[in-house]
């Protein structure tokens, strides 16, 4: 066996100065490479238990701030700026910009229609009877499968079940209510207690039957067009109507313009069979989680979405963004550390009774991008700002 040398590390207390000096001083020793600015974290040690291992330093990421947009929602109704954690240069200018133009236009309305977070689990039986049989008996029983769930847990609601047959298997899509934490592993937990009442409950249980505790549906990490039809995490609705000469004196383009190149853009979308027939949404939602302790990995879920437009009579745009399965937190997670913590409070975004806030404010900025980017490409100023801006300058 090839033997290799072991990161340091304390099984009693991981989480000292004294431990992350010796992984900074290990990584010295067998790379060469110095690493002053990884070790210039002032996060204290003590408050990472539960968010990182083999704890090495800080990923020090610049911060811009955006805005301020005017945000009419139903947990935020006023002006406020926005934190984007990012090394692309353009990106907050370009964010600021559409912020602007919502904003003269009276704000951009937002409403978070729904939010859930789910756990799929699959049972399987010696046919397809058995398993459609079973699917009966487990809505006639919903009441003893949440209360099992729900025991679990002081915040999680199991809300409904979705069932779905395949050959002699029945997945299921437990779709929770989670407070203000995203909700992966108290849905999981909830999950797995539910799955075992069912077990112990079943009437017409036989050997053959048993389950597996994610069959997959719940796409952690990935996306779906299940999320897309029946959310995951929040589905946020923002949406404005911006007059022609607004559009025309802050960005430089006509809405019929930007209404006729969108055309376009849905057909290449299609052709393409993206996720998101808008622009690029990913880059807000990438930029917010990072500065606010989200979790990063779930912008491959987050970023779908569903652009819908209409050009007025009087040539006013009326312009709308869907996003049905935005993973975001406000307690929890990584919202709690000193940095994440900052940024969040910034917009008045953090602990408990301030997710929808959140939902809202994401979505208003997703908007702003869209229309900024947009106008960019229709107006020709898209080359030039990344050679004024960005990593195109000479």
């Amino acid at each position: 066996m090839i033997q290799l040398p072991k990161i340091p590390r304390d099984k009693t207390n991981d989480f000292t100065d004294k431990m992350i000096g010796e992984r900074q001083a290990f990584v010295a020793a067998q790379t060469g490479a110095a690493i002053p600015h990884i070790s210039a974290g002032t996060i204290p040690p003590a408050a990472l238990p539960g968010n990182i291992e083999n704890m090495l330093g800080v990923a020090q990421v610049p911060i811009g701030l955006a805005g301020p947009i005017h945000v009419r929602g139903e947990h935020i109704d006023g002006s406020v700026y926005v934190p984007m954690a990012t090394t692309e240069g353009t990106l907050v200018a370009s964010y600021s910009r559409g912020m602007r133009l919502l904003t003269a236009c009276g704000g951009v309305k937002v409403t978070v229609v729904e939010r859930f977070m789910q756990r799929a689990p699959v049972f399987y039986f010696a046919d397809a009877r058995e398993a459609r049989d079973f699917g009966k008996w487990l809505t006639a029983n919903l009441d003893g499968v949440r209360t099992a769930a729900e025991a679990t847990t002081s915040i999680g609601k199991l809300s409904h079940i979705e069932q779905y047959g395949v050959a002699r298997l029945r997945y299921l899509r437990m779709n929770f209510t989670t407070g203000d934490a995203a909700g992966q592993n108290m849905s999981g937990k909830a999950a797995q207690a539910a799955c075992n009442w069912i077990m112990e409950n079943y009437p017409a249980r036989t050997d053959a039957m048993s389950y597996t505790l994610s069959g997959a549906i719940d796409t952690d990490k990935k996306h779906s067009h299940l999320n897309t039809l029946h959310s995951r995490g929040a589905r946020i609705v923002a949406e404005a109507v911006i007059p022609a000469a607004q559009m025309q004196g802050i960005m430089h383009a006509s809405t019929k313009a930007i209404y006729d190149v969108r055309q376009v853009s849905m057909v290449g979308g299609m052709l393409a069979g993206t996720s998101n027939n808008g622009l690029h949404a990913a880059n807000a939602l990438a930029a917010i989680f990072i500065a606010t302790g989200q979790d990063a990995a779930n912008v491959a879920e987050s970023q779908a979405g569903i652009t819908y437009m209409e050009l007025r009579e009087n040539g006013d745009l009326y312009w709308s963004i869907t996003l049905p399965s935005v993973i975001v937190a406000t307690y929890g997670g990584g919202t709690g550390l000193p940095t994440q913590r900052e940024a969040l409070e910034i917009m008045d975004c953090y602990g408990s009774g301030k997710v929808e806030r959140l939902c809202e404010i994401i979505g208003a900025a997703v908007l702003a991008g869209e229309i900024s980017l947009s106008a960019a490409v229709v107006a020709g100023h898209w080359v030039e700002s990344h050679d004024a801006l960005g990593r195109n300058r000479p």
